[in-house]
């Protein structure tokens, strides 16, 4: 075969999060905004350059979050 990638596909995206995936990401999406609200307006700066939005800059840390989440 010329594709073998294609014998083993990767599950559907879905739209459709379980309670308690939803949860995590609200969860971790509300900790991202409290670390977005105490950043210098340099570092916020930074973040907008890197990320074009607020939105962007966000997901990159709530994406952080969930990847790597850190120590409490």
């Amino acid at each position: 075969m010329r594709f073998p990638h294609c014998l083993n596909p990767e599950p559907a995206m879905t739209d459709e999060f379980s309670e308690s995936q939803a949860a995590v990401l609200i969860g971790a999406t509300e900790k991202m905004i409290e670390i977005w609200n105490r950043l210098s307006p340099e570092k916020q700066a930074a973040l907008l350059a890197r990320f074009g939005s607020e939105e962007n800059a966000l997901a990159a840390l709530v994406t952080t979050q969930l990847v790597a989440p850190a120590k409490s």
